[in-house]
């Protein structure tokens, strides 16, 4: 099992307790209550957590209010519960408070179960959901970003990257073009896809210093993915190996090499820079396959070009 996910489950059980505890010491009716509006307090992150906590609290207050108005008028009956429930259901998917429809209609029975909304048993509901918003905050805010477990997911899609690189440069000097292997890129996506969830899960639990660098490195690492991949189907399109073909896989191993996190890639756009200009100087080809090959090849330069373009803004973007 996953120790994130234990770690979360003792976290809620022991919440929902301490909420409960301090609500039967405070001699409250429907104490356990308190318990559950913990359990549904707390969230993946910070900024989750105290968001959650604001909508739910303008969601009580229509809730008392909407139930006030239609017991007064219809009783404290089952059809006046359910009217209740359908105007306030309306009113929260409104308003987006559609995750308070559950927690604040479990407090509004207990004014259908005592038949009466006195003061004393408004002041025990707004009381018992105070407790409870309140544990589940408290019990979320030692929530930490995470940056030794994105550091371990950046790596891993930096190690797909690369492979990546690899075989598109294995690839274009294959006489069979046509194994092009789809599954380094979607392994590549998924790695991608985790260590997006990582940086904004991150990005979440810092309420007052707020980082996008994690953010801006995975999506940066998005673009250049949708850049390989148009570069394998590319090569998947040639049919005919010029020798300019040895200079651009060469390239791509070079890229592979010196790609660190850390490099803004101005040597390796320099060296894809004295490549064009190469191309541009060499004869024309004499058959049309060839016209067609280096002209591809030419486009897979400008490819590579935006490539290293992405990693070189992103690393003077967040240059110290």
């Amino acid at each position: 099992m996953n120790h994130g996910k234990i770690i979360k489950s003792i976290k809620i059980a022991l919440a929902a307790v301490l909420a409960i505890t301090i609500a039967a010491e405070l001699d409250l009716k429907f104490s356990a209550t308190a318990g559950i509006i913990t359990v549904l307090s707390i969230q993946n992150t910070k900024r989750e957590t105290l968001k959650s906590a604001v909508n739910r609290t303008f969601a009580f207050l229509g809730a008392l209010l909407l139930s006030a108005a239609v017991f007064y008028f219809s009783g404290f009956t089952l059809f006046g519960f359910a009217l209740y429930l359908l105007l306030f259901a309306l009113l929260c998917l409104y308003a987006g408070w559609g995750e308070a429809i559950a927690m604040d209609s479990v407090l509004i029975t207990h004014f259908l179960t005592e038949k009466s909304m006195s003061l004393s048993l408004i002041g025990n509901e707004i009381a018992l959901f105070l407790i409870g918003t309140t544990v589940g905050v408290i019990v979320n805010m030692h929530l930490r970003k995470r940056g030794d477990e994105f550091q371990k997911l950046a790596d891993e899609v930096d190690v797909k990257i690369k492979e990546t690189m690899n075989h598109l440069s294995q690839l274009l000097l294959a006489e069979d073009k046509h194994r092009l292997d789809m599954d380094n890129f979607h392994q590549l996506k998924e790695s991608i896809e985790r260590a997006r969830t990582c940086a904004f899960n991150n990005y979440n639990n810092a309420i007052w210093k707020k980082d996008t660098y994690e953010i801006d490195y995975i999506q940066m690492r998005q673009e250049q993915t949708i850049v390989l991949q148009e570069i394998g189907e590319n090569i998947k399109s040639i049919t005919r190996l010029p020798k300019q073909a040895h200079q651009v896989a060469e390239l791509l191993k070079n890229i592979e090499q010196n790609y660190h996190r850390s490099n803004p890639a101005e040597e390796l756009l320099k060296e894809l820079e004295t490549l064009l200009s190469d191309f541009k100087s060499h004869e024309l080809p004499f058959s049309r396959e060839e016209f067609e090959a280096r002209a591809i090849l030419f486009y897979i330069l400008k490819q590579l070009k935006r490539l290293l373009m992405l990693k070189r803004a992103f690393a003077l973007s967040h240059r110290e």
